[in-house]
């Protein structure tokens, strides 16, 4: 069946536009209800947000939704979506619901479902709800008697943050640390400060004043200048930026240099494979980690898996392999001994344990490698010809040619995108301009047979 309504992550769209309208959100919430009522117990679901202002939209149609299957709803405010996750367990609810679009502007929001177990959902459960979604659910609506109810849980702030804390080395302290905590103006904005502070940093706050619209604008784990402004500004530490809905983090040293997700992977999965704790000692990443994390695992005796991109991906191969560690490139850290998705806090806390137990500058303990040089190039085709622009003779003859050049000491990846109508090229070795022009090479062949400028 050819998906409607999910995509990577949960659906996704503009504000008030197909599907992110109030109509589709509580006929999601409906054919969800639905699919998760199973026994005789009294059925439960929570629904966390992040700051946006469509949040105020989505959030009762998906109750009213729920509520017509006969499902109670646990309100949770404005929280990360690892804490949807973590709060689904702990509450024994039968479904977790995120409103967030993560990194996306304002104008933009998605729904993101977890099961009880806090996992996100198959592809298989999507499949079924979009088909409910489709053809209707009314026949399954339940008598007045036994509607659900709505609650706000008023305390979901300062479960998830001691949930956090835990996370944290026990006899470990942030004491005499300064941190600039840039929180996106987003779903992080109370508990993140309020983690740090606790733990004994003295912090400097961005991105907490959010006003329905602000969130990610010029702040965030994809917009880091402000952060790196205040890190010099304050001589601080070291710096955390979080995206909207926090699952994902981005940090910079005292000299405000970023620090990536393959650099905070690198930090993490060696302390965990020192202390025996790196179930299989391997780290599942994804295709787009940097060559020069694999070589550096390689000489630690770990070894780098890799999955598609996205952090569900990640996770799938992680739970099929019995692995602990992965993340993305981008941010997205998965311990899943402490999560069961992404959380740019926790994975921020085992960081910052690695640079307390240290007792260096974040300069010296957040980069264990040197990063390959790698080049990213998109061109734009008609949707029609992706495939046989990728599937060509010519197009596979120049492929198979680079990719002989650069075996031993480079790697080649080429996509579709999966937003757009773009092939994307990736490229990476040990010169930047050869590289370089082999993606080139790539590009023109491909812009040939499309019969597109590259």
């Amino acid at each position: 069946m050819t998906r409607k309504f999910f995509g990577t992550d949960g659906v996704r769209g503009t504000a008030n536009i197909e599907p992110m309208t109030a109509e589709t959100a509580m006929k999601l919430g409906m054919a969800a209800g639905r699919y998760f009522t199973r026994g005789d117990h009294r059925h439960t679901v929570v629904i966390g947000k992040d700051t946006r202002l469509s949040g105020y939209m989505l959030e009762p149609a998906l109750t009213a939704g729920f509520i017509s299957m006969g499902m109670d709803v646990v309100l949770l405010g404005p929280l990360p979506t690892p804490a949807v996750a973590m709060l689904t367990r702990s509450l024994r609810a039968d479904l977790g619901v995120m409103i967030s679009a993560s990194h996306n502007p304002y104008e933009d929001n998605g729904i993101k479902l977890f099961g009880p177990d806090g996992f996100k959902l198959n592809d298989e459960a999507e499949l079924e709800i979009e088909a409910s979604m489709i053809n209707g659910v009314s026949e399954h609506l339940v008598p007045s008697k036994r509607l659900g109810r709505a609650r706000r849980l008023d305390d979901a702030v300062g479960r998830y943050i001691e949930y956090v804390k835990s996370t944290f080395p026990r006899g470990l302290r942030l004491d005499g640390l300064k941190i600039v905590i840039d929180c996106a103006n987003g779903a992080a904005y109370k508990t993140a400060p309020k983690v740090l502070w606790e733990l004994g940093a003295e912090i400097v706050p961005v991105g907490v004043e959010p006003d329905g619209t602000n969130i990610n604008k010029n702040c965030g784990s994809l917009s880091t200048e402000a952060l790196r402004t205040q890190v010099i500004t304050h001589g601080a530490d070291l710096g955390i930026a979080l995206d909207g809905d926090a699952d994902r983090v981005a940090l910079c040293d005292e000299n405000g240099v970023m620090v990536d997700g393959d650099q905070v992977m690198a930090l993490i999965g060696s302390l965990l494979y020192r202390q025996g704790l790196l179930k299989g000692n391997a780290v599942v990443a994804t295709v787009m980690s940097n060559l020069g994390l694999e070589r550096y695992f390689a000489s630690q005796g770990i070894k780098l898996l890799r999955a598609n991109v996205g952090d569900r991906y990640v996770l799938e191969m992680m739970r099929q392999g019995g692995y602990n560690f992965g993340g993305e490139q981008s941010g997205h850290i998965i311990l899943s001994d402490h999560s069961t998705t992404g959380d740019g806090l926790v994975a921020a806390l085992q960081a910052l344990a690695a640079v307390v137990e240290a007792g260096k500058p974040a300069s010296q303990v957040l980069r264990l490698f040197h990063p390959l040089p790698q080049v990213l190039k998109n061109i734009r085709v008609p949707s029609e010809m992706i495939v046989p622009v990728l599937e060509s003779p010519e197009v596979l003859k120049v492929i198979s040619v680079a990719e002989a050049k650069l075996e031993g000491a480079g790697r080649l990846l080429i996509r579709k995108s999966g937003t757009e109508p773009l092939i994307r090229v990736m490229a990476e070795g040990d010169s930047l301009p050869y590289i370089s022009g082999v993606a080139d090479e790539i590009i023109a062949a491909m812009a040939k047979v499309a019969g597109v400028n590259k």
